[in-house]
């Protein structure tokens, strides 16, 4: 009888143990959308246009983001000298085009790629309403970014894709995401950081500046709910 009974009371401990787990998990990603405005805001973003430029190997690279929420994401690039390119993301396809790296047309995006960039649909962010979406958060305690304290949560959506993203435990922004896909050399990770928080015009906060391995992309203008014309994201 003794042995069931701590057996019992060890089970009844691990279940209150990953009850509290998932209660702060939970907690820091409430903070999370609360510093962003709250679900309320939040649920009305629709479309962003992003306008920009990061520097590589001395080359100042022009840069528009324009995404609508659960539609599409186009990057278009432009290299002075060297002409204009583009990336573009959509729900059932995406393309490269590079034709300063040699690109002679637009190239369509691996089964992998398209799989691990839809998160870029989804101008909310993967934390928002996590649960409906069909992802699972864990707290995996905290780490040092830059120099301050932040949470680091694991991120791992509906279709397998994994994300780690870092909280900064005073503001509640989020300060670093690493998201893991498979490559054509194995599982390849993409680290951004971000920095320069501010609020547009509308209410919305963003990062002005995110570093990237290639550099640090800056943002000179963001702009929120404007009309797109949904065709720029596909190729004809």
């Amino acid at each position: 009888m003794k042995k069931l009974q701590m057996g019992i009371f060890a089970v009844a401990a691990i279940l209150s143990i990953q009850s509290i787990k998932a209660q702060t998990a939970d907690e820091v990603v409430d903070k999370y959308v609360t510093a962003l405005g709250g679900k309320e805001k939040l649920a009305t973003l629709k479309s962003v246009k992003k306008t920009g430029s990061i520097n590589v190997q001395g080359t100042d690279v022009n840069l528009t983001i324009t995404i609508v929420q659960g539609v599409g994401s186009r990057n278009d690039i432009s290299v002075p000298g060297n002409g204009e390119g583009f990336q573009i993301i959509n729900t059932t396809k995406g393309w490269d085009f590079m034709p300063f790296m040699g690109q002679a047309s637009p190239e369509e995006v691996t089964a992998e790629k398209l799989k691990s960039s839809q998160g870029i649909l989804d101008l909310q962010g993967v934390l928002f309403n996590y649960k409906e979406k069909g992802s699972q958060v864990e707290l995996l305690g905290k780490e040092n970014v830059d120099g301050a304290e932040a949470y680091k949560l694991k991120i791992t959506n509906k279709l397998g894709v994994v994300s780690t993203l870092f909280i900064n435990t005073k503001t509640n922004y989020l300060v670093r995401s690493i998201t893991t896909a498979k490559g054509a050399n194995g599982d390849e990770n993409t680290e951004v950081t971000y920095n320069d928080f501010k609020k547009t015009d509308e209410g919305y906060l963003f990062p002005f500046s995110q570093a990237i391995d290639r550099g640090t992309i800056i943002f000179s203008v963001i702009e929120t709910n404007k009309p797109v014309d949904e065709k720029i994201f596909t190729v004809n």
